[in-house]
């Protein structure tokens, strides 16, 4: 005889759809006698409306392929399980409110808000609700532009324009005609490339590059940015019209620290994409795994939320955790204790502790901007030497993306 089988408790109920059986719901539960007979009888009761509910998702289903084969492809939008925006927060809420409402406008709109807070998912969300949604939605990510490519990366150019333009070739102002450009990380951009933007946003006209035959765009655009762009209005790296054009419908997007339970909502989703990746049966949290995902800061947000959770289940499974068993994930497999650094030094700064993070005896005359500088060059080196100088771990530690902070380190002469 093989070891006895770990006992549940079950409950379910038979589904039909146009008079034929359609398949089983049915809940789980570890402890055995959570159901009881109310607890049937109340999801019996549920049988009408969980068939209405299949019903509407196949309809959906169905007018979704029809509209794929007519050549409505959906290269502008997220796949279905990424572009949901997971949150029950005041804060969030709010949010998809304010969202509802700009969306079927044709407002600029500014995305504002620290790394791996979603900014690109709440980008979709509102080209999706727009009058727009019909048509293309295309992404540009300014901090991936070489400078001497980007006016024809955005713009387009003709044959001859530079070494190596062998033709005629449309910007992403031209891909994204009648419908919605989303510039991320838009206070990377040039300012000579700022200029042109600005000219765009204003008479509805852009020029490819080597050509001096201007052509009409209809595009809407929506930018994002994790940087404050009114302290670079006034250090002069960002210019303070085009900032004006962009900002016509500022939305802060909420840090993940302020979402409350939030956090655990987001973990569940993220648990259940791990197991159905890893292949397991299933995948949970303890109590204290809860508790200190609770207490935990998030300088990554919400990007370093699902990167937490994907190595716990990695680890979990590298540590021998059987694959058919209930997995419980515990607060030492999170890690969080390392990603925390005494007194938070490493994590990224913000607007808010910018100043506190300054070295406590400064020189005479230096300015707000300069201890800033010092405090962001002190927290990067501090991580590449942390991390024997591994740019893509220091960059997770720090919450930012590779890309950003070399050119951060650029900028501040790190590197």
């Amino acid at each position: 005889m093989g070891e006895p089988l770990p006992v549940h408790d079950c409950m379910g109920i038979s589904l039909e759809l146009d008079g034929r059986s359609w398949g089983v719901l049915t809940l789980d539960a570890l402890q055995v006698g959570t159901f009881d007979d109310a607890a049937q009888a109340e999801l019996d009761g549920l049988t009408l409306l969980v068939e209405a509910a299949v019903r509407t998702t196949r309809l959906e289903a169905d007018i979704r392929a029809l509209q794929l084969s007519r050549g409505k492809t959906a290269d502008n939008e997220l796949p279905t399980d990424e572009s949901e925006i997971v949150g029950q927060s005041e804060a969030i809420t709010g949010l998809l409110h304010e969202l509802d409402v700009v969306a079927d406008t044709e407002l600029p709109v500014l995305l504002l808000g620290e790394t791996g807070v979603g900014k690109e998912l709440f980008a979709h969300r509102l080209h999706r609700l727009s009058r727009r949604r019909e048509r293309p939605l295309v992404h540009v990510n300014c901090a991936a532009l070489p400078e001497s490519l980007a006016e024809s990366e955005l713009f387009g150019h003709v044959k001859g324009a530079f070494s190596g333009a062998t033709g005629e070739r449309p910007g992403r102002f031209e891909a994204a005609d009648g419908g919605t450009l989303f510039l991320d990380e838009v206070g990377e951009l040039p300012l000579a490339i700022q200029a042109k933007l600005l000219r765009t946003l204003q008479n509805g006209e852009i020029q490819r590059l080597g050509s001096d035959k201007p052509r009409r765009v209809d595009v809407r655009v929506i930018a994002a940015t994790n940087r404050n762009l009114r302290e670079h209005v006034r250090d002069g790296s960002f210019r303070a019209d085009l900032y004006h054009r962009l900002s016509v419908y500022p939305i802060p997007i909420p840090p993940l620290r302020e979402r409350g339970n939030d956090v655990l909502l987001l973990a569940g989703r993220f648990l259940e994409l791990n197991r159905a990746r890893l292949g397991m049966r299933s995948l949970r949290l303890s109590p204290t795994a809860q508790d200190a995902l609770r207490r935990y800061r998030w300088p990554g947000n919400v990007r370093e939320l699902e990167h937490v959770i994907s190595r716990a289940a990695l680890r979990s499974v590298s540590r021998g955790a059987n694959r058919n068993d209930i997995v419980t994930l515990e607060a030492d497999l999170l890690d969080l204790d390392s990603l925390a650094a005494p007194s938070d030094a490493t994590a990224p700064p913000t607007e808010g502790t910018e100043a506190r993070r300054a070295h406590t005896a400064l020189p005479t005359g230096t300015t707000l901007r300069d201890a800033v500088d010092q405090t962001q060059r002190d927290c990067i080196e501090q991580a590449l030497l942390a991390h024997h100088g591994n740019w893509a771990q220091a960059a997770r530690q720090l919450g930012v993306d590779a890309s950003n902070l070399h050119k951060l380190a650029r900028r501040l002469g790190c590197k």
